[in-house]
């Protein structure tokens, strides 16, 4: 195994029916990750890996959609497993918030707040972060192990700077919320924008992910391809992708 993402949820805004929020199961050789963990999410992982074999939670933004199960991890971990010290990686917005809607996150869950100049290593991944064009701090994330390179673009608007982290990415995990008609009215991306951004960091392959319940995911794709000369996927829960 070199480097993989398993889809854990990739509904945008709201889990549609039978889905879940953003989540993204990330393994190396030697480390487990998750990236965002949203409505649904901690249901999910449990098919693809033991909540006990977690390495790390790396956490985009305070948007609920990219971090509601962490309560529920937390339970999970405290009261049943009966383990602690995950390193939780997030902004301090975020932290705020989990402080307050779980209490006291220490012994279980060891936070290290984050922005978008920071570079974590996780075993043998690194972790490098970019600020995005997002109404609170939202880090966009890079993971390289291996020799394999993995770009989540979070929640943006057009307006990021995707080449923050460098190009030539191998798969490029990117938000396409928007139907063409909504471009530019919030801050996130349509397909089209999506493939616009794989092409300036010269991505082998794009992803998309985020897609708001009731837009067509498949004219997404579509849409992509017309910005993008690449293999064009779009992310469906429980799917793993290598990376």
């Amino acid at each position: 195994m070199g480097l993989d993402v398993t889809v854990l949820g990739c509904s945008g805004t709201y889990p549609g029916a039978d889905g879940a929020c953003s989540g993204y199961l990330v393994r190396s050789p030697g480390a487990t990750v998750v990236v965002d963990l949203g409505a649904g999410c901690l249901a999910n992982l449990q098919r693809h890996a033991p909540i006990a074999h977690l390495d790390a939670l790396v956490l985009s933004h305070s948007h609920p959609d990219h971090w509601l199960d962490l309560p529920l991890l937390r339970n999970a971990m405290r009261y049943v497993l009966h383990t602690e010290g995950l390193a939780v990686y997030g902004t301090a917005e975020t932290l705020a918030l989990a402080a307050t809607v779980i209490g006291e996150l220490a012994p279980t869950l060891v936070w290290h707040v984050v922005d978008g100049d920071s570079t974590v290593e996780v075993a043998d991944q690194v972790i490098r972060f970019s600020r995005t064009e997002h109404p609170v701090e939202t880090l966009a994330v890079r993971v390289d192990a291996g020799g394999r390179s993995l770009l989540y673009s979070a929640d943006t608007g057009s307006g990021w700077d995707a080449t923050a982290l460098g190009t030539g990415v191998d798969l490029f995990l990117c938000e396409a919320s928007l139907p063409p008609d909504e471009e530019g009215t919030v801050d996130h991306l349509s397909a089209r924008e999506a493939g616009k951004l794989a092409h300036e960091v010269s991505a082998d392959r794009l992803v998309l992910t985020h897609v708001v319940p009731g837009v067509d995911p498949d004219s997404q794709r579509g849409l992509a391809a017309e910005a993008f000369p690449g293999p064009v996927e779009v992310a469906v829960t429980h799917r793993t992708f290598d990376v």
